[in-house]
């Protein structure tokens, strides 16, 4: 449906189809690229978001019963679908988050390897059998699905972070409410509906489009018996401790400050690539992108300028025209940013490259900012102790690689971090030493395979289990233990003594 002037209006998905709600609340949703509203979001009520958990609760009853077989058949159709469709499904989010094209086909990439692991379900409930445990008694372990989950999805991966999490829920016999960030929703309705045309029956997958009420609904929702989320720490502790107290299963992925570390022995070209690749794709907008560089002398200088040649080549504009970077999800986000950019030279930072100087190839209404690169960065700066989620790299000197692993373990945050060098020994011991939950040796975004489990330490992470991988599939399933005795007709009579293993 649309308004009076023609700007159309996104609901939601419930029971297999498009739904609108009972709020007359809506939110604005911007092509970041021109600055211009291209929809308006529906945001759910409280009463909208009782509706999809009350389908999801009427599906998940045959859903959690239905076998493996029809799960995976379901699961395979749908990674057909997603790959077939995945030029379509990357123009989606450029055109609501901003972000390039190939970037965003990378992000489709990603998504689909979580599929393709959730296609391999059968293995992964597999339970464990001990025949004889006790005189012709055996034991044997169950994995179970929890009912209904809901998830929680930020706005810098609209399709990659779903897809964390729903594939592997569905997989395991639940059913999921999803609710996806307002500022770019149409990516996660394209997948319900994929996922509908696959197979998945109507209810198995609801997506309310919402703000804080919706969320609010979600966790405090008696029929939600676990919570994943993915944004800010803030946040991510408010879900926490919100959803825990209301008896949910929580597992929340918070922000990040992700660190690379330059030891004086690396190959700096190789450095110096990675560290703009990870600093300035997706404008910056990735809780694994590198934002701090921790640059071990005698290397800065050159480091530094390595980096800044590569940024003066760089393209920013509109993400359709083949350009390097594109522009911040919103006005008031790149407003934020570029005040961090100001605060930075403000207290003595130098600013090597300034992205508030930018000349985009793309409209002058859209969200602008251009690569920054800080050198001489402290620690008691705002751009190093806060995560800024933009296009700023901080470069931080230290003498010394103790000095660089004692100033990653001292932030607050572990997310990501990675160790440039050639040697062996030193990436060893940092990878052993370093209190940070995903490592990279000469990788700057180590982003594990769908067969791993991603997730931080610290305050990146609150809850126990990480995203998919053996750890997704354990956060979304319960384990049962059945131990059986067949009796023998030869054998019988009453013993009432305390049992024991004979």
């Amino acid at each position: 449906m649309s308004t009076g002037n023609d700007v159309p209006v996104i609901g939601h998905f419930v029971d297999g189809k498009r739904v609108g709600g009972d709020s007359e609340r809506r939110g604005d949703v911007f092509d970041p690229a021109t600055g211009r509203r291209t929809a308006l979001v529906e945001l759910a009520s409280a009463a909208d978001v009782a509706g999809a958990v009350e389908s999801a609760e009427r599906a998940v009853r045959a859903w959690r019963d239905a076998s493996l077989a029809k799960r995976t058949a379901v699961l395979f159709a749908f990674r057909e679908l997603v790959n077939a469709r995945r030029d379509r499904l990357a123009e989606v989010i450029t055109a609501e988050h901003g972000k390039v094209l190939a970037d965003a086909g990378g992000e489709v990439q990603r998504g689909l390897e979580v599929i393709e692991y959730a296609c391999g379900i059968p293995s992964a409930l597999r339970g464990g059998f001990s025949e004889n445990v006790s005189t012709e008694v055996d034991s044997y372990s169950l994995r179970q699905p929890l009912g209904v989950v809901a998830v929680i999805s930020p706005f810098n991966f609209p399709a990659m972070v779903p897809l964390w999490f729903v594939p592997v829920a569905v997989a395991c016999g639940n059913a999921v409410v999803l609710k996806p960030s307002e500022k770019d929703p149409s990516a996660a309705l394209l997948l319900a509906e994929w996922f509908s045309e696959a197979g998945l029956p109507d209810g198995v997958l609801n997506v309310v489009n919402g703000d804080k009420e919706a969320v609010d609904a979600l966790l405090d929702h008696p029929g939600v018996k676990a919570v994943s989320f993915v944004g800010s720490t803030p946040v991510a502790r408010y879900v926490h401790q919100r959803a825990s107290l209301a008896g949910k299963r929580v597992q929340a992925l918070g922000g990040a400050k992700n660190h690379m570390v330059v030891l004086p022995d690396a190959d700096l070209d190789l450095a110096a690539d990675a560290a703009v690749n990870a600093g300035f794709g997706s404008a910056g907008e990735r809780c694994m992108a590198i934002s701090a560089l921790v640059a071990v002398e005698p290397v800065a200088d050159a480091l530094v300028e390595k980096i800044a040649q590569r940024l003066a080549g760089l393209r920013t504009g509109d993400g359709r025209r083949g350009c390097d970077m594109g522009p911040l999800v919103t006005a008031a986000h790149a407003e934020r940013v570029r005040g961090y950019v100001e605060s930075g030279i403000a207290v003595g930072a130098v600013p090597v490259v300034d992205g508030r100087d930018v000349t985009p190839d793309g409209a002058a209404e859209g969200f602008w900012l251009g690569p920054t690169l800080f050198d001489h960065v402290t620690p008691a700066m705002s751009i190093y102790t806060d995560e800024i989620f933009g296009p700023v790299l901080c470069v931080v000197r230290v003498g010394s690689y103790d000095e660089a692993v004692e100033l990653v373990n001292a932030n607050p945050y572990g997310n990501g971090t990675a160790i440039f060098t050639n040697d062996g020994g030193a990436a060893r011991r940092y990878q052993h030493e370093v209190e940070v939950g995903m490592v990279g040796v000469n990788v700057p975004i180590p982003v594990p395979m769908a067969y791993y489990s991603f997730g931080g330490w610290k305050a990146s992470l609150f809850g126990d289990l990480h995203a998919h991988g053996a750890d997704g599939v354990a956060f979304y399933t319960r384990g049962k233990v059945v131990t059986s005795r067949w009796l023998d007709p030869r054998h019988g009579g009453v013993n009432l003594g305390f049992p024991t293993q004979t």
